[in-house]
């Protein structure tokens, strides 16, 4: 991935909201969003979403800018399905633990070691990844397109770990694992789960199926963070105990006002569980990003074109 480095800044508007809504007039640009982004980001998008939605939208978009509120990988993502736009990510270090997990050259070597399986590739993943990949999915689609393949066909699953266990249990698949995880959902503390059990006896727990294996077992409801949104909306159920990264909170609160959502602490002391990478981006550096057009994100033509492929698939496949 190559990136534009930040001009020089001077000091931002008082009202960022105006300022941001008038240079998305300007730039003819649109704002996607993820739900673990601040709650004033979210508030600020244009479409907000989990990153199948987020997919969807950066493949629909008619904008000329694209400013992706997420991680390195997202807006990545955005730029292979649209080559022609221009792609800013606010924060050059808004990078992810999960698609640092799975260097290309490490698993450029473990694919080579089992040239007869196909590749499904969770979309957290680098655009290296992506181009070595014969499928992408994400938590939301990951069983349905699982389901789809022969069942003769053997298959890699990267590079989320507990994804891949969660996907193997729903359709009783054999899947030969690489060894990632995210650093937000690896390190819920199970303890604390039960302890908030306890205290909140006729709450749910909600869960992400990134999280471990010994905190699923406790869910009431696994799914994606758009599926847990809808599930918290829908239940009759009025308390939550909720196992993902903490910035989805805002959108459930909003969508159920009179309902309850408590988020699953971590092993550490604090009393939610944020992603530090997801948190980089600001309403600052997003208004920075469209009044400068940088940092923009580029790619090689041969890594985006190979990357589409598995990209194009998993669209028609969901």
């Amino acid at each position: 991935m190559f990136i534009t480095t930040r001009p020089h800044q001077n000091s931002a508007p008082t009202d960022l909201f105006a300022a941001i809504q008038t240079l998305k007039r300007e730039l003819n640009a649109v704002v996607l969003a993820h739900y673990y982004q601040d709650a004033d980001i979210q508030d600020i998008a244009d479409y907000l979403g989990d990153s199948l939605g987020l997919s969807q939208q950066a493949a629909a978009t008619e904008a000329d800018v694209i400013v992706f509120a997420g991680v390195h990988f997202m807006a990545e993502t955005a730029k292979i399905l649209n080559p022609d736009k221009l792609v800013l990510l606010p924060d050059l270090d808004a990078g992810c633990s999960l698609a640092d997990s799975c260097p290309p050259a490490a698993f450029a070597e473990f694919k080579a070691k089992h040239p007869d399986h196909l590749v499904i590739s969770y979309i957290n993943c680098t655009a290296e990844i992506k181009a070595m990949s014969d499928i992408i999915c994400t938590s939301s689609n990951a069983v349905k397109i699982v389901q789809q393949i022969p069942d003769n066909q053997p298959i890699i699953f990267a590079p989320d770990r507990n994804l891949g266990r969660y996907v193997m249990q729903q359709t009783g698949r054999e899947l030969l694992l690489w060894q990632g995880s995210c650093m937000v959902h690896e390190t819920f503390s199970e303890k604390k789960l039960v302890q908030l059990q306890v205290q909140h006896p006729d709450a749910e727990v909600i869960a992400h199926p990134e999280c471990e294996p010994a905190l699923l077992q406790h869910a009431n409801y696994i799914g994606s963070t758009t599926a847990l949104l809808n599930y918290a909306k829908t239940s009759p159920r009025s308390a939550f105990i909720v196992a993902t990264e903490a910035g989805i909170l805002h959108q459930m609160q909003k969508a159920a006002p009179d309902k309850q959502f408590i988020p699953a602490p971590p092993i550490n002391q604090c009393a939610c569980n944020e992603c530090p990478h997801m948190r980089l981006n600001t309403l600052e550096k997003l208004y920075w990003a469209m009044k400068t057009r940088a940092p923009e994100i580029t790619l090689p033509d041969a890594t985006r074109e190979a990357a589409l492929k598995p990209m194009q698939r998993m669209l028609a496949m969901s």
